[in-house]
């Protein structure tokens, strides 16, 4: 499918239908990597509108040295980190607080019947660093490879399993603190 998309995004006659090929196949895979990162639908919703303007204004100069999923990606990662980073100074908060309004929309965003292990893994991914929870969501929920997460966030293999491995001790002391 990437084939034909990039097929049909290097010509003008066909950009949009590429574009409406491109939107289609990695819409719901970018929301929840979205999601996962801002938790807040809305705040999902209207980021994933961002992410796919800055595609289109951007489709000339992807250079197909990287997967068109990869460069979707690393648009996708870094108007998400840049929408965290944005939120904290607008709202003049110290990252515990944008924490608690992260687990507060958390929880009340979850079902009743939610399941408490589920839950309590959101809330310890919302106590690690932005960057970090990132790679903890692309490797364990998106299943990525390492290579792959490197060339969306620009960052090393052996920093990237340094940072996953440090992700996930924080998660387990967080879960299980004795």
């Amino acid at each position: 499918m990437e084939e034909l998309i990039i097929e049909k995004i290097r010509e003008d006659e066909t950009r949009n239908y590429g574009f409406n090929l491109l939107v289609r196949e990695y819409q719901e895979r970018i929301y929840w990597h979205v999601r996962k990162m801002v938790i807040d639908h809305d705040d999902a919703d209207d980021l994933l509108q961002e992410i796919f303007v800055k595609v289109w204004k951007n489709l000339s100069t992807f250079r197909e040295d990287s997967k068109l999923y990869t460069w979707v990606y690393r648009i996708a990662t870094n108007e998400c980190l840049n929408f965290l980073k944005k939120k904290k100074r607008r709202f003049f908060m110290p990252i515990h607080d944008l924490e608690g309004e992260l687990t507060e929309k958390l929880t009340s965003s979850m079902e009743p019947t939610g399941d408490e292990v589920q839950m309590n893994l959101q809330k310890a991914l919302l106590k690690l660093p932005d960057k970090q929870r990132m790679v903890f969501n692309m490797k364990y929920y998106d299943d990525m490879k390492f290579t792959d997460i490197a060339d969306i966030t620009g960052t090393s293999v052996g920093a990237l399993k340094a940072s996953y491995h440090h992700a996930v001790k924080k998660i387990e002391n967080f879960i299980n603190p004795d």
